[in-house]
């Protein structure tokens, strides 16, 4: 039987599955990707039993974004699918001045850990919303360059819907998207990414009222 919670994520990640994208980069257009968030959230949901415990469900997110939407190198073919690289970062308990976070689990290679609170997934942890950001250039010294390759940015906070534990029950980190290209990611991108989260009882549908693009 499928959970409530897949049911309403799966209806839905259909919400702006095609994403347009007309932002200049230089002497030519961001190709128009078509991101079937629809897709993603049903393998998402094939991956995951109802009682999966957290790190499962955060890796299967992980898994499901990146064979939907990653590419490994910026001259293959896949560059048109848009992201370089996936994860998730929490802010850990166990840091007693809270100005740092912790890289879980990414696709498709190491990045950096820990990271200050001054970068887009500390924002997005403390502010408990979701960034959008068209080119990292405009945060300036703030932004944290793991891939200086990266130009624009995804982030979504999480929190364990599923259970009550003290540490999970609130915003504890985010999953955090990149890409190569300037204005890879927009609304529709958030909402997607959102529903992909709400099937992993990762994160709740009101999020996607509070989307901010820098």
């Amino acid at each position: 039987m499928v959970p409530r919670f897949v049911l309403r994520a799966l209806r839905l990640a259909p919400i702006e599955r095609q994403v347009r994208l007309d932002w200049w980069h230089g002497a030519s257009l961001v190709p128009l990707l078509m991101r079937d968030y629809a897709a993603a959230t049903a393998q998402l949901c094939s991956l995951l039993k109802p009682d999966a415990p957290l790190d499962v469900r955060l890796r299967a997110v992980v898994a499901a974004y990146w064979s939907h939407f990653g590419f490994d190198k910026p001259e293959a073919p896949g560059k048109a699918r848009g992201v370089s690289w996936c994860g998730f970062y929490r802010r850990e308990a166990s840091d007693e001045l809270g100005q740092e976070m912790t890289l879980i689990c990414r696709e498709p290679k190491p990045a950096c850990s820990p990271i200050g609170l001054q970068g887009m997934c500390g924002r997005g942890w403390k502010d408990e919303a979701a960034y959008v950001v068209r080119d990292v250039r405009v945060l300036g010294p703030n932004y944290i360059a793991c891939d200086p390759r990266d130009q624009s940015e995804l982030v979504i906070p999480v929190w364990d819907t599923l259970t009550a534990s003290p540490d999970t029950s609130r915003c504890w980190g985010v999953l955090d998207v990149d890409s190569y290209d300037i204005g890879s990611f927009d609304t529709a991108d958030a909402r997607g990414a959102i529903a992909m989260l709400e099937a992993a009882g990762l994160c709740a549908s009101s999020i996607a009222q509070s989307i901010r693009v820098i």
